[in-house]
């Protein structure tokens, strides 16, 4: 006959089995947790004739005269050199009577700069011309994206309006 086994009892036992019992629960709860969730953002319908329209591309060419205009010293005029200094992608949120509500240096190869020159010569041409209602979204708003394309010595095209950039390094 063979010697029959009993199960552990006490108190570290029980715990033993109840873990056994519960560790995939546990262990499914805990990578839950440890999941990052997004900051919910606000729903915006964003009309259709704000996605690629000649609408739009009419206002971004207005928008870019006038950052332009409020800016001669740091224009570049003629062609741009073939390299680059710095290439700043700005993206800025304009209201429906052309202030901008926002902006932010959306991408940019680090040159802290032209990223401060990018987003000081946008402010500076506030007020912006006022959107055509068509474009702006249920909030009022349009969200637009320029690059400020840098030469060495710190003057800029906007790519809207650029100039085609040098082929050689002559």
């Amino acid at each position: 006959m063979l010697p029959s086994v009993c199960p552990p009892r006490g108190p570290a036992a029980s715990s033993a089995l109840a873990l056994r019992r519960l560790g995939p629960a546990l262990l499914l709860l805990i990578a839950n947790a440890c999941t990052i969730t997004p900051q919910p953002r606000p729903v915006v319908a964003v009309p259709p004739a704000a996605i690629n329209s000649y609408t739009l591309d009419q206002y971004r060419e207005a928008v870019a005269r006038r950052i332009l205009e409020r800016n001669p010293s740091y224009v570049l005029h003629g062609t741009p050199q073939p390299m680059l200094r710095s290439l700043v992608v700005v993206s800025f949120v304009v209201d429906r009577d052309g202030r901008v509500v926002k902006s932010s240096v959306y991408r940019s190869n680090g040159d802290n700069d032209a990223e401060a020159t990018a987003l000081s010569t946008l402010r500076r041409a506030a007020p912006l011309p006022a959107p055509p209602a068509r474009l702006v979204n249920s909030l009022g708003q349009l969200e637009l994206f320029e690059d400020w394309l840098f030469n060495d010595d710190g003057k800029f095209q906007l790519r809207t309006l650029a100039s085609p950039q040098a082929q050689n390094f002559d």
